[in-house]
């Protein structure tokens, strides 16, 4: 994929830690966002920006610093912690990634992965 003109489109993603360590949040919020850019063909050139949320018991990292150790340092990042709703998944990641694409709407592939994948059990691996 190149920067050529497209469709703005957002694709999401969610990933689940084991422990709330530096380690970790970056390990798996490195994986996450790899394999986003991965399933939907997203060259570094084609983002516009991207959002992360991690929910209340993430404490020890921001997950940007992950989309920026694998080279993703002049996309716009933003970081938010998720809204503590009662049962919601623990020490997870989401991503919201804007993006310019030729792909419809429907092509588009969001990822859950590891404990995260509940969240989307309608989708395919």
């Amino acid at each position: 994929m190149s920067s050529q003109p497209g469709q703005l489109r957002a694709v999401r993603g969610a990933t689940t830690v084991d422990e709330d360590s530096s380690a970790q949040v970056n390990e798996r919020t490195s994986e996450l966002v790899r394999e986003v850019l991965a399933r939907n063909r997203i060259a570094p050139e084609d983002l516009v920006s991207i959002v992360f949320t991690a929910t209340p018991d993430l404490v020890s990292d921001f997950p940007a610093v992950a989309a920026r150790g694998i080279g993703l340092s002049d996309v716009p990042l933003l970081c938010c912690q998720e809204i503590p709703v009662k049962g919601a998944v623990e020490r997870c990641v989401r991503v919201l990634i804007h993006f310019y694409t030729p792909l419809a709407r429907a092509e588009i592939r969001h990822v859950y992965l590891h404990g995260a994948r509940q969240l989307r059990l309608d989708l395919p691996e």
